[in-house]
């Protein structure tokens, strides 16, 4: 949620820096702030609680003059909103920084720094860096050095912006686990959590590694050192695409766009939430892992596509933390005697953070005794996010389409990481590191799926003159399987629906013909045998069998079994990547069917009244 512009340039920054805030002010934020070394080395700041447009009606009154110097919109973690807590973080006159992620180990570090005479004026963990990287600099007197020195204490994940009068043509920049971008301009420099931030000065970006650090200074130098700090270069790329929200970016309909934009998004919700092996558990907040600690079972409570995001999520937390996990349609929630276990954790999905119907279960919920509260939404800000405990933002973006596609895959990898957080603090780390792995590799795989499009939709034209579609999924992708049938339902009007593969002979089988397709989802995971078996009673009744399998299953298309191979994927992960095929299914279904893709009838984007 948080965003860093810096700019050491030939002209007076302050006009930059505010326009690279408001271009980030979509990804939600409380404060914002910025500090400016003027030309004669004084550093002065500028705070403000709010919008941007605050902080640019106080600058009014008092311009920040100077030709470098950073800025911040902050996401309150660690401290509440409050133009004390707001970056720049200083230490004495001299040193500013601002801050990205989450420090660890900063009530360590803290304890150390105040034993040692630094005194603390906020409750954040980036005055901690402030203080820390103040004394590196008095032992190195150099910059680049104490930014170095300091970098190796911290743990945890962090893209820092530093500025120090002692040094006034240069910005050192570092980042571990958050995005940090390298601005290059003629003759200046930039620095960004986001390119898009500063499109407005240049299109030419150097994306930092993770453990890089860069020094910018006057004249548009930049300088890289990689972990080892060792002098490194970095390719610099071209920014070909603008960051219009609103426009389809050259594709037909913005949910097509937004299918293709997953694995950038994925990629988003993931940075700074993971440790070399672990999640970090204070990615959900200061509180989190103490919270953590005493759950002892999970109420999920949700509408829709979020609904069945919880319905997997029940799997992977039972699975990977030992917790036993209960998931509730919202509206039904709230309408019965609701039995709350000792120690519950209660958790909300919501993708605009105003479904009327999960706010009112989370209002419900806080007359009963619940450990506390979680909620995992796309919308900072939002009613569900102000009201609850704890947060976890996906980082989907506006998603604009009605029926939703990131924010859904998005939602599923905040769940993984609830999961995985669960199960770290009751000491399952060494199963997890394999899935923290995955979820690296992730968007890569979902690159790979996204090229099957073309196969997809070659697949999709069998279903132009059908009225009804049964789809099947057993474990995990049985919920895989009722959001595949949810989304061609949502915009091809075809009926469609969804069921364990194991009940197809408890009644549904009596369905299928020639003229009902039957969708089926088959990773090579245990149940793949039983399934299988499923297929089969599918295939004697006559049935069109579409089978998206994984690419290492030994099934071949045949006269009605049509099967799309699906790169290899863990166990675990599997869900999300299986998803991605059946929303293109459903997109170009609808696109043959000629109805409104983007805003199909009788829905809304935010079901805001119950």
């Amino acid at each position: 949620m948080c965003g860093i512009v810096g700019a050491v340039a030939e002209r007076h920054v302050q006009e930059i820096l505010l326009e690279g805030l408001r271009r980030l002010e979509y990804r939600g934020y409380d404060s914002a702030g910025m500090a400016v070394l003027s030309d004669d080395a004084r550093l002065n700041r500028q705070r403000a609680v709010g919008k941007v447009a605050a902080l640019e009606n106080k600058l009014a009154d008092a311009a920040l003059k100077g030709t470098l110097g950073i800025a911040h919109t902050r996401w309150a973690t660690h401290g509440r909103p409050s133009e004390q807590n707001a970056h720049p973080h200083q230490s004495g006159d001299s040193l500013a920084v601002v801050h990205n992620g989450i420090i660890e180990n900063h009530e360590t570090l803290k304890g150390e720094l105040e034993a040692q005479g630094y005194v603390f004026t906020s409750e954040t963990d980036t005055e901690v860096i402030a203080h820390l990287l103040s004394r590196e600099f008095t032992l190195a007197q150099d910059l680049l050095q104490a930014v170095q020195r300091s970098v190796a204490l911290l743990e945890g994940a962090y893209a820092l912006a530093v500025v120090h009068r002692a040094d006034p043509d240069a910005i050192i920049g570092a980042r571990k686990g958050s995005p940090l971008v390298v601005g290059v301009g003629i003759g200046e420099a930039f620095l960004a959590s986001d390119p898009l931030a500063l499109l407005q000065v240049t299109d030419r970006f150097i994306y930092m590694m993770e453990g890089d650090v860069v020094r910018l200074s006057q004249g548009g130098s930049i300088e890289l050192f990689d972990a080892g700090g060792e002098r490194v270069e970095r390719p610099t790329h071209i920014f070909e695409h603008g960051d219009g929200v609103t426009s389809k970016g050259g594709y037909r309909h913005f949910m097509l766009k937004e299918i293709h934009e997953q694995s950038q998004v994925i990629a988003a919700t993931l940075e700074g939430r993971l440790g070399d092996h672990q999640v970090l558990v204070n990615s959900f907040g200061t509180d989190a892992e103490q919270l953590f600690r005493g759950v002892r079972q999970v109420h999920i409570i949700a509408c829709g596509t979020s609904y069945h995001a919880g319905m997997v999520a029940r799997y992977w937390i039972e699975k990977l933390a030992g917790v036993p996990t209960q998931v509730e349609v919202a509206s039904e929630y709230r309408y019965r005697e609701v039995v709350v276990p000792e120690g519950t954790l209660f958790v909300t999905l919501s993708q605009s953070g105003e479904t009327a119907d999960t706010l009112a279960a989370l209002r419900f919920a806080k007359q009963r005794d619940y450990r506390g509260s979680l909620a995992i939404c796309n919308v900072p800000g939002s009613s569900l996010v102000r009201e609850s405990d704890l947060t976890l933002m996906t980082q989907a973006g506006p998603e604009i389409g009605v029926a939703s596609t990131k924010a859904f895959t998005t939602q599923l990898v905040a769940l993984m990481l609830l999961a995985l957080a669960l199960g770290r603090v009751r000491g399952a780390n060494g199963e997890h590191a394999p899935i923290v792995q995955g979820l690296r590799e992730l968007p890569g795989v979902i690159n790979q799926v996204l090229a099957l499009d073309g196969e997809v939709e070659r697949l999709s034209m069998a279903f132009a003159e059908k009225h009804h579609a049964l789809f099947l999924g057993r474990g995990a992708h049985f919920p895989i399987a009722q959001e595949g049938a949810l989304k061609l339902k949502e915009i091809s009007y075809i009926h469609a629906e969804a069921y364990p593969a194991g009940e197809l002979k408890h009644g549904p089988l009596a369905l299928v013909d020639s003229e009902m397709p039957v969708i089926a989802v088959a990773p090579n995971d245990e149940l793949l045998e039983k399934l299988k078996s499923n297929l089969q009673e599918v295939r004697a009744r006559g049935g069109e069998l579409f089978v998206f399998a994984d690419e290492s299953i030994r099934m071949e298309t045949s006269a009605h079994l049509h099967v799309l191979r699906v790169p290899a994927v863990s166990d675990a992960l599997a869900p999300i990547v299986y998803t991605i095929p059946l929303q293109l299914l459903a997109y170009h279904v609808a696109v043959l069917k000629g109805t409104d893709v983007d805003q199909p009838r009788n829905l809304a984007k935010s079901v805001t009244v119950e």
